[in-house]
């Protein structure tokens, strides 16, 4: 598909995630200036305290059978990974139904089609930023898979099959459980070849400093309110500076999305499912990330400790931090774990993922010409974040929407 526009000089970003400064990079390495907004500040949503995997062998839908089984049995379980509020508001009543419809075989292999050659470009993306003057770095893995129930990983590995089969080369093998963090209830570990990790925060402020040292501008506190067209172009104001002027916008604003993708024809419903995360200190340095998928917990060395982050809240985006969802966490992992001091915990953090109920992010073109929105990537923002920038920012500057970024109409 080709568009005739052309293309711009001048583009106005607003969101200073990974995904929107990845889309900034981009359109800069094609010539175009660059202005970021951003209603808080760099990495302020969900980019910052996430647990950094590089992971495309587990970036997978979310719906599927035995998530909805899951979302059933854990109403009303205070350790539960999934958590919905006793009380949800109509908003996520009305996303959790549009996503158990999509909770089916034939629903996962279509969107798992989707994501696979986005998957398969992930991480070479990552090294075109930082051979192109991001200066930050990610980590090779292996990334282990531990287990306390032989049945557990006999789940898993059906799950890789599957994604196995949809194409994308997926390699696993049996691993040591003698590691120091994982305690004697560990009774198999899965090694998970090619994958990476990264300190989520640090990167995506060597990316904005980047856009910087380009000739980007990068504006904190700046909440847009409205885009108009007008003869200059389309001036994005906000409330708290004068409107910025760009040929073209990108909307990048993760779980605030709908704000101002609504008004664009967008109807794709994108809801905040909310990640916990908290570093601790360790006996013994901790060097490879370790997944818990019972407990839905991801474990990653983090400046000399180890980040522990997981849940999936549904609420608000901005509703507060509850510190009930942190304790659930430490009650899931901390059987598993070994020489970890519990009462050390610092870095608490929440941040929204944004969720769509196709499991498939929002990456193109609106109704309103010349206005652009990227976002919906749920748990595989980082993973996902500078591949959907690159295919972005290609369509923007030539009007040529790429094979890959197709199945992400944001109109559909």
């Amino acid at each position: 598909m080709v568009s005739h526009v052309p293309a711009p000089r001048r583009v106005v970003v607003v969101g200073a995630g990974v995904v929107g400064l990845s889309t900034a990079w981009f359109l800069q390495e094609r010539g175009v200036e660059v202005v970021v907004l951003d209603r808080s500040g760099v990495a302020a949503g969900a980019s910052w305290g996430n647990a950094g995997w590089l992971t495309p062998s587990l970036a997978t839908p979310l719906g599927e059978p035995s998530v909805l089984v899951s979302a059933l049995r854990s109403l009303g379980d205070p350790n539960a990974a999934l958590h919905i509020p006793l009380r949800p508001d109509p908003a996520v009543l009305a996303f959790l139904a549009r996503f158990a419809a999509r909770c089916t075989p034939r629903a996962w292999r279509r969107s798992m089609a989707a994501l696979v050659p986005v998957n398969r470009l992930a991480l070479q993306t990552f090294d075109e930023l930082t051979t192109g003057g991001v200066r930050a770095s990610t980590h090779s893995g292996p990334i282990l898979v531990g287990f306390a129930d032989p049945a557990h990983s006999a789940a898993l590995r059906h799950e890789l099959e599957q994604v196995s089969r949809a194409g994308l080369d997926v390699r696993w093998q049996p691993a040591n459980p003698a590691i120091p963090q994982l305690s004697d209830q560990i009774v198999e570990v899965l090694e998970l070849d090619g994958q990476r990790y990264l300190e989520p925060g640090p990167f995506v402020q060597a990316l904005a400093e980047s856009v910087r040292e380009r000739g980007g501008r990068i504006v904190a506190g700046a909440r847009v309110r409205a885009m108009r067209h007008g003869p200059g172009g389309i001036a994005v104001e906000t409330y708290t500076g004068p409107p910025e002027l760009g040929d073209a916008v990108v909307v990048a604003t993760g779980s605030w999305l709908p704000e101002l993708a609504r008004k664009l024809g967008v109807r794709t419903q994108v809801q905040a499912g909310r990640g916990y995360s908290f570093s601790v200190p360790t006996d013994e340095p901790a060097e490879t990330p370790v997944y818990f998928p019972a407990a839905k917990v991801a474990c990653t060395p983090y400046q000399g400790r180890l980040r522990i982050a997981g849940t999936m809240e549904f609420r608000g985006p901005d509703d507060p931090l509850q510190p009930g969802r942190v304790d659930a966490i430490v009650r899931s992992v901390k059987p598993l774990l070994s020489g970890v001091d519990w009462s050390g915990a610092q870095d608490i953090w929440v941040g929204p993922r944004p969720m769509t109920p196709d499991g498939l992010p929002l990456l193109g073109a609106t109704r309103a010409p010349g206005i652009f929105v990227a976002g919906g990537h749920g748990m595989w923002g980082v993973t996902l974040g500078p591949i959907s920038g690159k295919l972005l920012a290609e369509r923007i500057v030539t009007g040529t929407t790429a094979p890959e970024l197709r199945p992400f109409d944001p109109l559909r």
